[in-house]
C-alpha cells in the first residue's frame, strides 16, 4: 500500500505538482495522426496533463498544438477558421500560426504593431510512428523522441488506436504489467482458450489457466524495468512471459502466439480523473501485418469517436469504448456463467471495468499487495523516485535517451528457471535492431 501522501504524489499530473512536471519532462504521444486528417481540416479539442489545448494541421501539413482559448477575450478556437497557414478566431478574427505567433488581426487599425505583441501558447509537436507528439516542458531542456520500434517501423507494420479511460493513468499503467490477472479477468469456459494441449496455440491463455500464480522477477533497467512471469506448464519446463515497461507510461508485450506482432500501450494522463490509451501493434520482422492480423487487432467496431464532456464543462473530441460504465460494460450475467469469466465481451472492456471501476484516483492506502504485484510495486517506486529527483533538480536520465527504448518482448518455453541466466540467453531477440 501507499500513504495518502505519496498515492497524491503519484497521481497528481497538474502544471507544477511534482509528477506532472516528470511527465512535462517526456515527448507524448497525444493523439493519432489519423485524427488530423489532412491540411486545413477541421481543429480537435483535447486535454493533457490538465490543460485545455487545440490540435490542427496548417495548410502546409503542419501540425499545431495550441491554447484552446484565444488570448483576447478567451473564446473558444476548436471553432476557429483553419485557413491559410494560421486558426482564426471567429470572434474577432485574431489568427494565430503552429508555433503560436499572431499573424493576423484585423479589428485593430491596419497602422497597429500589437499583433507582434501577443502570442499564445503553443507547445512543440512532431510526427513519429503514426502519432502528433507533444513536449510540455521547458523548451531548453527539449529531449529525444523515444525510439520504440512501434515508431520507427513502416506504416505496414504498424496497427494503432486511440481510446479514453475514466480513471487515473496509473490504475491503467499498473493493470497493463499486472500477468496475473489474466489467468482470472480474461478466462474464458471453452476448452481452446483454457486447456489447449497445442504448444503453438496461445500461450498466454492456456499457460495462465494451468498456472494461475505465475513467479515474477523483476530487473531495473535505464529506461524502467523488465520483468520475466514464469509459469508452470506441468511438462518439466516453465512458460517464461518478458514484459518491458518503459517510462514514463510504455509497455511492451509479446502477442498472443509465436509470429505475431508485439505490441503495448501508452497511459497518457488527461487530467487526474481520465487517461488518452494509446495501444500499439507492430511486426518485428520483415513482413508487414497481414489483414488476417489487423481484423485480431483493431479495436475500431467497438469504439466510437464522441465529444466527451468533463464533469467541468470542458469538452473533449475523443473516442470511448461502447462498453463503459454508463451501460454496465454490457455485461452479460448469462454469458458470465456459460461463457467467460466477466460476462464482458472483450478483453479492453474487462480490463476497463476494474481499473475505472476503483474510482477515478484508487486510494492505495487500503491495498493488501501479494508476490504478483512486484511489476507494480517497481513502477510505483521509480515514478515517485523521478518526482522527488527532480524536486532535487536531477532530470529524468531516460528522457534525453531516446536509443534506450529499442526493446522489444519475448515468450517461449525454457527448463531454465532462473530469469536473470533466461533473459541472458535471449537477449539479442529482447532488443530491437530496426
Amino acid at each position: 500500500m501507499l500513504s495518502k501522501a505519496d498515492n497524491e504524489l503519484l497521481t497528481q499530473v497538474g502544471s507544477g505538482t511534482p509528477m506532472g512536471e516528470v511527465f512535462r519532462r517526456f515527448w507524448l504521444p497525444a493523439l493519432l495522426s489519423t485524427e488530423l486528417s489532412q491540411p486545413d481540416c477541421p481543429p480537435l479539442r483535447f486535454r493533457l496533463l490538465g490543460e485545455d489545448l487545440v490540435a490542427f494541421r496548417d495548410t502546409n501539413g503542419r501540425v499545431g498544438i495550441i491554447d484552446s482559448a484565444c488570448p483576447h477575450r478567451r473564446a473558444s478556437l476548436f471553432f476557429g477558421r483553419n485557413e491559410e497557414c494560421g486558426l482564426r478566431c471567429v470572434y474577432h478574427g485574431w489568427k494565430f500560426d503552429v508555433d503560436g505567433n499572431c499573424v493576423d488581426m484585423p479589428s485593430e487599425p491596419a497602422e497597429s504593431n500589437f499583433k507582434d505583441k501577443v502570442k499564445i501558447k503553443a507547445y512543440p509537436a512532431k510526427e513519429f510512428g503514426g502519432c502528433v507528439w507533444l513536449y510540455m516542458g521547458p523548451q531548453g531542456l527539449q529531449p529525444e523522441l523515444p525510439q520504440m520500434e512501434w515508431c520507427r517501423v513502416p506504416d505496414t507494420h504498424r496497427e494503432l488506436s486511440r481510446w479514453i479511460q475514466e480513471a487515473n493513468y496509473m490504475q491503467g499503467t499498473e493493470g497493463e504489467i499486472d500477468t496475473a490477472h489474466t489467468t482470472y479477468l480474461h478466462k474464458r469456459f471453452d476448452p481452446y482458450s483454457n486447456e489447449n494441449p497445442d504448444r503453438r496455440g496461445a500461450e498466454t491463455q492456456v499457460y495462465g489457466q494451468r498456472d494461475g500464480a505465475p513467479m515474477l522477477t523483476v530487473q531495473d533497467t535505464d529506461y524502467g524495468f523488465v520483468y520475466g512471469s514464469r509459469r508452470n506448464t506441468g511438462d518439466k519446463d516453465y512458460y517464461w512471459r518478458v514484459t518491458q515497461w518503459m517510462l514514463p507510461v510504455y509497455s511492451i508485450t509479446a502477442g498472443p502466439r509465436p509470429g505475431w506482432p508485439q505490441g503495448g500501450r501508452a497511459y497518457v494522463p488527461i487530467d487526474d480523473d481520465h487517461t488518452s490509451v494509446i495501444q500499439y501493434y507492430f511486426s518485428a520482422g520483415d513482413d508487414p501485418i497481414t489483414e488476417h492480423e489487423r481484423d485480431g487487432l483493431r479495436i475500431s467496431p467497438t469504439v466510437e469517436q464522441v465529444k466527451y464532456r468533463m464533469l467541468d464543462g470542458a469538452v473533449l473530441d475523443t473516442w470511448r469504448d461502447i462498453r463503459n460504465a454508463d451501460n454496465d460494460y454490457l455485461i452479460d450475467r448469462e454469458a458470465q456463467k456459460t461463457l467467460s469469466f466477466t460476462g464482458i465481451a472483450t478483453a479492453r472492456s474487462q480490463d476497463e471495468m476494474v481499473t475505472d471501476g476503483m474510482g477515478a484516483v484508487a486510494d492505495r492506502t487500503k491495498e493488501h499487495l501479494g508476490t504478483t504485484d512486484a511489476a507494480i510495486i517497481r513502477a510505483r517506486r521509480l515514478l515517485l523516485t523521478l518526482a522527488r529527483d527532480l524536486q532535487e533538480g536531477i532530470e529524468p536520465y531516460p528522457a534525453s535517451h531516446g536509443d534506450l527504448y529499442r526493446v522489444r518482448s519475448i515468450h517461449t518455453f525454457s527448463p531454465e528457471p532462473d530469469f536473470g541466466k533466461f533473459l541472458e540467453e535471449r537477449r539479442e531477440d529482447a532488443i530491437a535492431r530496426v
